[in-house]
């Protein structure tokens, strides 16, 4: 069974919500509000090397396809797999320079995409997806770089319905000279 990796970039308060631009009033807080320290992205470079696919919600793949086919960094992002889930989204919306990508129209299409062969599956974004991802119980590890900034508002990633508990065991951690805090955190079942 491959595993499904959530992994974001994080406030202290929780927020997800537009770290690299976007319709928050202080999109970009990653970029703008901490020091650049190329060692806190390492773990960037580690998914990219170990992934099998990539999984993202309508609105994270709106984004992400313009952007990041043009840029070399992501050049392995750009060559696997990708899926998006949406009841909405059409074949046709499909950018088709941004290929291999697969529509899901359920959380069960995630849950069977998990029992092919292959790497891990790495969500990106898609705040709303990783919380239904959370409460179906299909998410197996966390990997969070933590930014020391609170912006008091936003897209959250831990928003639980009726009072779900949630156990994590901190399988990595590390502190970089800018604050950045990475926290890896297998889920616990």
């Amino acid at each position: 069974m491959r595993s499904l990796i959530v992994t974001e970039f994080i406030s202290l308060d929780g927020v997800v919500d537009s770290p690299g631009g976007g319709p928050h009033p202080s999109a970009g807080w990653t970029f703008t509000d901490v020091e650049f320290d190329e060692a806190a992205y390492e773990i960037k470079g580690r998914e990219q090397d170990e992934a099998g696919a990539m999984l993202m919600g309508r609105v994270s793949y709106d984004e992400f396809a313009p952007v990041w086919k043009t840029m070399d960094e992501f050049e392995r992002y750009n060559a696997m797999p990708k899926y998006v889930v949406s009841s909405t989204l059409a074949d046709s919306d499909l950018d088709p320079e941004w290929g291999q990508t697969t529509i899901l129209r359920s959380l069960d299409d995630v849950a069977a995409l998990k029992e092919v062969d292959g790497g891990p599956i790495l969500v990106q974004g898609s705040a709303t997806l990783a919380q239904g991802l959370a409460a179906a119980g299909l998410v197996d590890r966390y990997h969070l770089l933590e930014f020391p900034v609170v912006l008091g508002s936003g897209r959250r990633l831990f928003v639980t319905e009726g009072g779900e508990k949630q156990r994590l065991r901190l399988a990595e951690h590390a502190t970089y000279g800018n604050g950045v805090q990475l926290a890896v955190y297998d889920v616990l079942r």
